[in-house]
């Protein structure tokens, strides 16, 4: 009785030696083999020939390219380059990817510092954040100037004042987002992210890293464009103060600053300890 799988044997069958050798298993390349009687190595032919081993090893490939560890994966040579980016400095850190933490914090943030938090970095908004002050600023210039140049030559002297008053209006309100904007702090410590905000009202909002349960950060065309993007911070899915922060700069750095000081505050001691250490070696040399 034949096969349930495949026709019935019939020994003159002039395909079955053919069907035979079509599913007969390949051996594994193993470069210990001994040489065939084709030549040397495990498919004969030449070792030093870039065809060696012919459609088993990759035509046009060499031996050593194609040679198999005893589990039978490829043994892929790797590049002086990618070896470098995984190599660790001698206190086993490996090579930094975001910008140099600052050493002190700025007397405007220094005042909401506790004395056992370690500061990490403040920054203050990207410049795009003054972009509707500085149109408005620049239309009220063109417009006020050509109004009062044309209110000149007709005997309105009152109604050129008020375009002048109304000119350095514009223009204080201008001073004032331009001043907001630079008081206006997001600041990181080892135990929260902070944002600091106001002129006369001052507005400090806070968040302990422990309570940040999710955090993303989106950047539209221009903010990619411009290096720019905006922070969203989740708690535990509660609505918080500080939750959406606009504007910030550089980030793709400063994301992975804030999680590296949520998840490898360790990696961060010892960096700056190490970087205080040379600090003081360059200083005494």
């Amino acid at each position: 009785m034949g096969s349930p799988s495949g026709p019935p044997f019939d020994p003159d069958d002039p395909d079955r030696a053919r069907r035979e050798r079509d599913t007969e298993p390949i051996p594994r390349i193993d470069p210990d083999d001994p040489p065939s009687a084709y030549g040397p190595g495990p498919y004969g032919g030449d070792p030093d020939d870039p065809g060696y081993g012919g459609a088993y090893a990759g035509e046009g490939r060499s031996s050593r390219a194609w040679a198999r560890d005893p589990d039978g994966f490829p043994d892929q040579p790797i590049s002086e380059d990618e070896l470098a980016g995984l190599r660790s400095d001698a206190t086993g850190m490996a090579p930094r990817r975001v910008l140099p933490l600052e050493d002190e914090p700025s007397s405007l943030v220094a005042r909401y510092l506790f004395p056992t938090e370690r500061y990490r970095g403040e920054w203050k908004r990207h410049w795009i954040h003054l972009t509707t002050p500085i149109i408005v600023g620049v239309a009220a210039t063109f417009v006020l100037g050509y109004l009062s140049g044309f209110l000149a030559g007709r005997d309105v002297g009152a109604l050129t004042t008020v375009a002048v008053l109304l000119w350095f209006g514009v223009m204080g309100w201008v001073a004032w987002r331009v001043a907001d904007w630079w008081y206006d702090r997001f600041i990181l410590t080892n135990k929260r992210v902070m944002v600091v905000a106001g002129i006369i009202t001052r507005q400090v909002a806070m968040m302990p890293l422990t309570r940040v349960t999710d955090m993303k950060y989106e950047q539209s065309p221009t903010g990619r464009a411009l290096n720019y993007g905006t922070f969203v911070l989740e708690s535990a899915g509660q609505e918080q103060a500080l939750r959406v922060i606009k504007n910030l700069p550089n980030p793709n750095e400063l994301y992975l600053r804030v999680v590296e000081e949520m998840y490898e505050p360790q990696a961060v001691e010892a960096r700056l300890g190490k970087e205080a250490d040379e600090a003081k070696a360059d200083d005494g040399a």
